[in-house]
């Protein structure tokens, strides 16, 4: 018998991988390589985060092992310690009381391989029933040919119903906070 998941439903977008970078192993230099779903608003920010393959190996493993979204302040639940393809994943947005589930499936992800750069490694995640917008995200942790450790955060979004579309505003703000912390979070694990 197979063990119940952590979120249940199926993904909830058009576009299923559109976060994912173009093919050829070529590190991203956009926030966004897929074709955005007609409806939905593309996000994205991408910032330097350190340098040399150290940084780079040490961020990548605290980004595939959910650490960057612990240290964002999300309270991770997982159905793996380690992001795979298919696993869920519920992050809980807010404080107390006020915290706010969002289930997402992992629809993409691709390890580091041996060597320096140019390299990249992360994941992409779409939305689930309960999660208050309907699209998908992605981080990408790359290295450039000149020792640059980069973090690529890219979102396609749309509000999941009219209660969350009535409140834009707050929505775009906790966005944008949520972004800054992954970026922050990011520094900090390139550092050690």
């Amino acid at each position: 018998m197979e063990a119940p998941r952590i979120a249940a439903g199926e993904l909830n977008y058009p576009g299923i991988g559109c976060t994912e970078p173009a093919a050829g192993g070529r590190v991203p230099t956009d926030v966004g390589n897929g074709a955005v779903p007609e409806g939905f608003e593309h996000l994205g920010a991408q910032e330097w985060i350190g340098d040399g393959e150290a940084a780079y190996r040490r961020a990548v493993q605290g980004l595939l092992t959910w650490e960057l979204h612990r240290r964002a302040g999300l309270r991770v639940r997982a159905e793996t310690g380690v992001v795979v393809a298919g696993a869920r994943v519920v992050n809980g947005f807010g404080v107390g009381p006020f915290r706010i589930p969002a289930p997402c499936e992992v629809v993409w992800v691709r390890g580091p391989v041996p060597g320096g750069g140019p390299q990249w490694a992360g994941f992409g995640y779409g939305t689930l029933p309960g999660h208050p917008v309907r699209g998908e995200e992605s981080f990408v942790i790359s290295l450039d040919a000149r020792d640059r450790v980069m973090i690529t955060v890219t979102a396609v979004a749309a509000p999941a119903n009219w209660f969350y579309e009535a409140g834009g505003a707050v929505t775009a703000w906790a966005r944008r906070r949520v972004t800054s912390r992954y970026l922050r979070s990011a520094r900090e694990l390139a550092a050690g």
